[in-house]
């Protein structure tokens, strides 16, 4: 099995940095058309972008570093990036999809789809390489 080429993790993290932007954005816009669990505080409204700053640092560095060769910097980094895709089902443990506007579903739900393709382009990195190793 081959790696994911460098093409292909600088792909899903374009695509995933501009897709989760819309779900984040929308989240701190919007805040209050999201169900919310009874302990969020009033200043959580900022814990959104600072959130997405922080999961896309992540991913350019992850990036960064598959490309310069570092996969094992590269690796951890991308999971950490794609759990900022991931993280946005946490919408629905407060509320099912009819508590939230159409288009904050179609964010969650895109936002899901995107995490889930930076986990996987991870997880296949490490398996080829890991296998790569195995066979050397």
């Amino acid at each position: 099995m081959r790696p994911p080429s460098l093409g292909t993790v600088r792909a899903v993290v374009i695509a995933t940095i501009v897709l989760t932007l819309f779900h984040f954005t929308d989240n701190t816009v919007a805040i209050d058309s999201y169900p919310a669990p009874g302990w969020q505080p009033d200043w959580f409204v900022w814990v959104v972008p600072a959130g997405w700053l922080l999961f896309t640092a992540a991913g350019v560095l992850g990036y960064r570093a598959y490309r310069d060769g570092h996969y094992s910097r590269a690796h951890p980094l991308l999971v950490f990036f794609a759990y900022g895709g991931l993280i946005s089902l946490g919408h629905f443990l407060y509320g099912g999809p009819d508590e939230l506007t159409t288009r904050g579903v179609v964010s969650v739900l895109v936002d899901a789809v995107a995490g889930s393709a930076v986990l996987g382009v991870t997880i296949w990195s490490i398996v080829a390489r890991r296998s790569a190793r195995a066979a050397a």
